[in-house]
């Protein structure tokens, strides 16, 4: 009964790796390969397992061990977390455990009689994978993007940390839990893992739900601008504000500076938000709030209300004049007029 959970587990897998690969390109490329490595690893682990090797009995097949799941699964969740998009290669260096690993497991293998320093080096290994595995389950319960997927990585980590404290207990001489020296407790491990295949198989036939952020399509991929464009389209924009004050017009329109300028809207468009990182709105609204509080200053303007000195810069409304200026100046103009004097 096992050995056929084993195998749809792993059906389930290769299934899942062939899907995520043929639609690669869809996702963000460093997330998608430390995914995409992580769960070939718990293929390798659901083959060649030490205790449920599908193929051959009692085989010590080490380099099939969960430690690389462990690793490749770290990493993702620190990219997911901090959203960069290359990988950085001095991140490699946290593979240099597993190597480790490999070279302490190929020297018991080589050399069967026991050693003291090869016995301290793979408890200082297990630490090492154990704080992999603690920094994970800290990224889930303090995770502001909360993924279903996140919610997988919990009883996983916990299933591969356990039997990792046991190694430790009986590195120091001291009691260790029955339950994980068990030899059934690799059968549970592997149960769960086909459990989580399932779900991630899932997860990729219902479009609603993300396995991993997606690359973002270029808003304007087809776009005609070069470099000398560009920059001769944000001078003259820039102009129209600070020389011609477009913005003093309450109900300017970016059809209506398309016009004045002869620029294309969807041109206007993509400089500034591709390439001055700002949208029409605001960029109207910054120059109105710098000329409302230049007006505010000039003693001249003193019988003026402030509503009436913002309708003057053109501004139409209290409501949005009070949130435009609080949202550049962090204050209320009632505030930032009582800051003045």
């Amino acid at each position: 009964m096992f050995k056929t959970l084993q195998i749809i587990a792993l059906l389930q897998g290769i299934f899942v790796l062939c899907v995520l690969f043929i639609n690669r390109k869809s996702y963000k490329k460093t997330t998608f390969w430390l995914l995409f490595g992580s769960l070939l690893s718990v293929v390798f682990y659901i083959i060649g397992d030490d205790d449920n090797n599908l193929f051959v009995s009692n085989a010590d097949w080490f380099l099939f061990d969960s430690s690389l799941f462990v690793t490749f699964l770290f990493l993702f969740f620190r990219y997911y977390r901090n959203g960069k998009s290359s990988f950085n290669t001095k991140d490699l260096l946290f593979f240099l455990p597993n190597i480790i690993y490999f070279i302490l497991e190929a020297i018991e293998i080589m050399y069967p009689k026991e050693m003291m320093i090869v016995e301290v080096f793979e408890m200082l290994i297990e630490f090492t994978f154990v704080g992999y595995l603690i920094y994970i389950i800290y990224a889930v319960i303090n995770s502001k993007k909360k993924h279903w997927l996140l919610y997988f990585a919990v009883p996983i980590s916990l299933l591969l940390a356990l039997p990792a404290l046991n190694d430790i207990l009986k590195s120091f001489g001291l009691l260790e839990f029955a339950i994980f020296d068990d030899k059934d407790f690799n059968s549970y491990q592997l149960l769960v893992i086909a459990f989580l295949f399932y779900f991630i198989a899932y997860g990729l036939m219902n479009k609603k739900i993300g396995i991993i952020p997606k690359t973002e399509t270029p808003k304007y991929k087809n776009s005609n601008l070069n470099k000398q464009l560009i920059e001769r389209y944000k001078t003259e924009l820039i102009k129209s504000m600070e020389v011609d004050n477009f913005f003093l017009n309450s109900k300017l329109s970016i059809h209506d500076v398309s016009e004045k300028l002869d620029i294309p809207r969807q041109y206007i468009s993509e400089v500034l938000n591709e390439h001055m990182q700002i949208s029409f709105q605001d960029f109207v609204n910054q120059y109105r709030v710098e000329e409302f509080i230049n007006r505010l200053k000039n003693d001249q303007n003193n019988h003026f209300t402030l509503l009436g000195i913002a309708n003057d810069v053109g501004f139409n409304s209290k409501s949005s004049f009070n949130a435009t200026f609080k949202k550049f100046k962090g204050l209320t103009p009632t505030q930032f007029k009582k800051q003045l004097t």
